[in-house]
């Protein structure tokens, strides 16, 4: 993967997983060191969850631009896709990334997006859409 991520010219990327599971089964180490050795920095943002939330997806774009990350990285299911998705949006976005997802505001660009599916299983690989919650309204909106 830290090939095709140079390739694209991205030299710091945010990586967004889900549970500890990836670094307990040693995916994380593969990951890091195959970024490593193509010369990529990489920002953490694990814990997201199965029917992800804007809560986590506005703390990703918090990092991405805080951290000036040149692409975003998931490695998980569509959980974890669908908030890269959002993450990839709202961090060229100039607004609460909410908006996207409510009608109240378009988007324009979006950084590039990587992914390492462990389980291919939603569909979220096969369309350019995001479903997120959001905890406050309890609205689902893609």
């Amino acid at each position: 993967i830290g090939a095709h991520i140079a390739s694209a010219g991205a030299r710091k990327v945010l990586l967004c997983y889900g549970s500890e599971r990836i670094k307990r089964e040693g995916l994380f180490d593969t990951v890091s060191q195959n970024l490593a050795d193509h010369g990529i920095e990489h920002i953490e943002l694990g814990g997201i969850v199965s029917n992800p939330v804007i809560s986590k997806v506005r703390e990703g774009v918090e990092l991405a631009k805080h951290h000036s990350v040149d692409a975003i990285l998931s490695v998980g299911g569509g959980s974890v896709l669908d908030s890269a998705k959002a993450i990839a949006a709202g961090a060229h976005y100039n607004g609460d990334v909410w908006d996207l997802f409510a009608g109240k505001g378009e988007l324009s660009s979006a950084l590039p997006l990587f992914a390492i599916l462990t389980l291919a299983a939603t569909g979220s690989e096969m369309n350019p859409y995001a479903v997120v919650t959001n905890e406050e309204t309890h609205e689902k909106l893609s």
